[in-house]
């Protein structure tokens, strides 16, 4: 009772004016704002500790954080908020002030009347029914027992809120349950202090509400931990040595019967010398050509129509007349050394990444007016031509968008491909709604050269990263940035700096690592759209850390990542049915 005594004269002395209703009950008012600072301090504290150790939660960790929630949001609190009640009554039944540590001089600023309503303040605080007696054995008019309901209910459950928003602000970027820490402690506060007498009680959470709210800034302002804390690996534990033991005698060779005579042998029949057929692999992958074509693709793939051409080559709409299947024809525009690696780079990043949302590479062969790479054939549309026609996805689409192709550029870098130009043209949604990453053009291995056809420009300008614009290796933070691009013109309908007139303004737009102005900034994914969109590609989030993010977020909203971006059927032109002709028969 001697901390709250202290409390109270320092509150008294801070603001304690001489008006109704009165110098002790706004003493009493500050006392509570005073005791909402400690709830705060302990999120600050919370924050400044993750900003070394991040997401990871281990016994220490833990522990800390839950010490510091016990004390500061449930033992200070509770001492305090009870003392300030017992002092008060200690002074309303003594003259002389010793036992509650009131001075003569407080004793008679608390004798003082302040009417209407309030009265005497010795009595109006040190006297009457206490938090439990009030709610639970009413007595007297019932407008003022909805009175008492509304301020020693509603203003502990507003204080609660913000002391729930204060942890999940020192929390940020990170699972949210730790914050269970502060607001588990914060109840069990209010629930002890119900022995406060009840005037004192209103008075002092009217000074608590305000102050639980003004302590979201100081928490804000300390910032989360930096994604390089977050991202850091975990540290792999020290083998285990297991301890030297000698292997036991190895055991005397029993005698051995000599072998059996060999059998006789006859010679092999035709059958015999025949060799066993290839078996056919499981998984598709380069498929053998016949005998003596050298690869020739001329007669074994049919085209069918034309998909899409553009400065590099032609994709056709194929039939495998050996294995009777729907393929897509990529071929070459005037092949050359510098093409045929070009296209050998793309087979090889393809066939080393195993994705069901990265379209498949089967082969690579020669047709007749050029090398040709023969690949999954997905019937669906863009991103770009949903988007253009249909309009911008919501955030449900976006995040299912996100996580599935964060998801395939993982495996990709896994295997130590960069995709390089990932756009909203090179994204095919397939006729169940879902996702395929294509055109690995552009992309590189490690390990090969950074070979680059002469004047050609890595990436698409529009959605370049700024550090590829500027002429810096790329890295898998490019990719990221690529994606969040593309995903936020998914969510507006234009590229995150804009349209420019030329793809030379882009680029230079890019290379001056002018900031994104067209992000979609009602959309749920904004924050990580920003973090993402980082012009510095180490400060970037990693993509498993916005998969983690995005599938957290649809968990929440109630849907699933393996749900279809959007419903796609698209219009296959009419095929043609042969009518059969009438016969005529002879009369």
């Amino acid at each position: 009772m001697g901390l709250a005594s202290a409390l109270l004269s320092f509150a008294h002395g801070l603001f304690g004016p001489g008006i109704w209703p009165g110098d002790w009950v706004w003493a009493t008012s500050t006392a509570g704002a005073l005791v909402a600072l400690l709830p705060a301090l302990g999120a600050m504290v919370v924050a400044i500790i993750r900003k070394g150790t991040g997401n990871r939660y281990d016994v220490v960790t833990l522990s800390i954080f839950g010490g510091i929630g016990a004390v500061a949001v449930f033992l200070l609190p509770w001492l305090l908020a009870t003392g300030v009640s017992q002092t008060y009554q200690e002074a309303a039944s003594t003259k002389s002030g010793g036992q509650s540590g009131f001075s003569a001089s407080d004793l008679s600023t608390f004798n003082t009347d302040y009417s209407p309503l309030i009265g005497k303040q010795s009595e109006y605080l040190g006297r009457g029914q206490n938090v439990y007696e009030v709610l639970f054995y009413p007595s007297g008019m019932q407008l003022g027992y909805v009175f008492y309901l509304i301020l020693l209910v509603g203003l502990p459950a507003l204080a609660l809120l913000f002391v729930m928003l204060q942890a999940r602000t020192a929390f940020r970027r990170g699972p949210k349950w730790p914050s269970r820490f502060f607001w588990i402690p914060f109840v069990l506060m209010v629930l002890a202090s119900v022995g406060m007498g009840a005037n004192t009680a209103v008075h002092f959470w009217l000074g608590f509400l305000p102050f639980s709210v003004l302590g979201l800034i100081p928490v804000a302002l300390v910032g989360p931990p930096p994604w390089s804390v977050i991202n850091r690996p975990e540290p792999q534990p020290r083998p285990k040595i297991e301890p030297y033991r000698p292997e036991p005698p190895a055991p005397k060779p029993q005698q051995q019967l000599p072998p059996p005579p060999p059998a006789k042998q006859y010679p092999a029949t035709a059958l015999a010398q025949a060799p066993e057929p290839p078996a056919l692999a499981a998984m598709p992958g380069p498929v053998p050509a016949p005998p003596g074509s050298r690869n020739s693709g001329g007669s074994r793939y049919k085209r069918v129509r034309r998909l899409g051409h553009g400065g590099f080559g032609t994709v056709w709409e194929a039939i495998d007349t050996q294995l009777n299947r729907t393929v897509a024809l990529k071929i070459a525009h005037a092949p050359d050394r510098d093409t045929e690696e070009r296209m050998q780079r793309e087979a090889r990043a393809l066939a080393v990444v195993n994705h069901p949302n990265c379209v498949r590479v089967y082969d690579l062969v020669e047709e007749p007016d050029g090398l040709a790479l023969v690949m999954e054939y997905l019937e669906g549309k863009s991103l770009a031509e949903i988007v253009d026609s249909q309009g911008p996805l919501d955030d449900i689409a976006a995040g299912r968008l996100w996580s599935t192709m964060a998801g395939a550029l993982a495996a990709a870098h896994e295997k130590g491909v960069l995709h390089r130009d990932l756009k909203p043209s090179n994204i095919i949604l397939d006729r169940n709604g879902l996702a395929h990453l294509i055109d690995f053009g552009i992309a590189r291995s490690q390990g090969d050269s950074k070979m680059t056809a002469t004047g050609m420009m890595i990436g698409t300008p529009d959605f370049v990263a700024p550090e590829q614009a500027m002429g810096s290796p790329a890295s898998p933070a490019s990719d990221a940035w690529q994606l969040a691009a593309t995903v936020s013109y998914a969510l507006s309908g234009q590229p995150p700096r804009g349209t420019r007139e030329t793809p030379m303004a882009a680029l230079m737009a890019a290379a001056r690592a002018e900031p994104v102005s067209k992000l979609p900034n009602r959309s749920a994914h904004a924050r990580i759209l920003i973090a993402s969109l980082d012009q510095e590609p180490r400060r970037r989030p990693t993509l498993a850390a916005v998969r983690r993010d995005v599938e957290g977020w649809l968990a929440r909203a109630g849907k699933s990542p393996d749900g279809p971006v959007t419903q796609i059927v698209p219009r296959r032109p009419p095929q043609r049915q042969h009518q059969p002709q009438p016969q005529r028969h002879p009369r």
